[in-house]
């Protein structure tokens, strides 16, 4: 599978991490750990930190 970074979106994440901008490795972490990365949310969303199935759920059910 290729997997680029696209270059032209800033990366939503307000967490500093090796990962942040490295689109595949971040979703790859994440979705190993059972969560959703920052970009899966709204902004308010993400600023929670809550990267659960529940939270994703009931951010995108506004």
């Amino acid at each position: 599978m290729s997997c680029e970074n696209n270059k032209s979106m800033k990366c939503p994440c307000t967490y500093s991490c090796p990962r942040r901008g490295k689109c595949c490795e971040c979703i790859a972490y994440h979705l190993k750990g059972g969560e959703f990365p920052a970009c899966f949310f709204s902004k308010e969303a993400e600023a929670s930190y809550d990267r659960s199935l529940s939270r994703l759920i009931r951010d995108r059910g506004k």
